[in-house]
């Protein structure tokens, strides 16, 4: 049998001395990919590459929001959790004590820096975010 690429790599990178947990992959990973790429009749090495593009992109995106959520000043930050929870613009403005103009208006400062149009395009976009801990 030959041994594609990432399955070359994948023996260089485990004779490596201390190799950082993130990196240790096991028979079944390789198995699960064998399966996709007989699936999806490509090569391995193809579908390896498709997976580790897809998940860059996608890391590159959470870095991105994290970067957005950090520019937020701690009220909107806060409005914005709430949001998030499911709070209405009112719930918000009695729990913190504001007018629900005040938080109209750190709502909107959220959404332009996040680039969403609406509180429910906010929520949809950080909806795999962990808010508990603003209630």
């Amino acid at each position: 049998m030959t041994k594609t690429l990432l399955s070359l790599l994948l023996e260089e990178l485990r004779r490596l001395p201390r190799l950082p947990r993130r990196f240790q992959f096991d028979a079944a990973l390789l198995e699960s990919l064998r399966r996709v790429a007989e699936r999806e009749q490509r090569s391995e090495d193809e579908v390896a590459a498709e997976l580790l593009e897809a998940a860059l992109a996608q890391h590159g995106a959470h870095e991105e929001r994290i970067q957005v959520w950090e520019s937020l000043s701690p009220r909107e930050q806060e409005v914005a959790a709430l949001a998030c929870l499911g709070h209405t613009n009112r719930q918000i403005a009695a729990q913190l004590y504001l007018s629900p103009e005040t938080i109209k208006t750190h709502m909107r400062h959220a959404q332009r820096k996040f680039g969403v149009a609406n509180k429910a395009d906010l929520r949809a976009l950080l909806a795999d975010w962990d808010f508990s801990g603003w209630e």
